[in-house]
């Protein structure tokens, strides 16, 4: 019976993700071009590794600031702002 329920709550916790944030529930339509708003990200000191648009609409870089710093930043894909960032020291 134990192992029962430790098989359990390792299925349930694997399958549980962490979610990235909601960035904007605006159509894709308005939000600013993706090769431009990289472009914008590097011209203010990002060097990003990856960028994807996430499934809660952020558009999502993997990089670093321009302090060296490795980042992941969440930013609304409508007007730019930084919704959520992680930095590692």
């Amino acid at each position: 019976m134990k192992k029962l329920l430790s098989a359990v709550a390792v299925a349930l916790l694997s399958g549980v993700a962490v979610a990235g944030p909601t960035c904007t529930q605006a159509e894709p339509s308005t939000w600013q071009n993706q090769d431009k708003f990289q472009a914008q990200l590097v011209e203010q000191g990002y060097q990003i590794k990856k960028f994807k648009v996430t499934d809660g609409n952020c558009y999502e870089i993997y990089g670093k600031n321009k302090q060296g710093q490795k980042v992941e930043v969440y930013f609304n894909p409508v007007d730019g702002k930084v919704v959520k960032t992680k930095t590692e020291s």
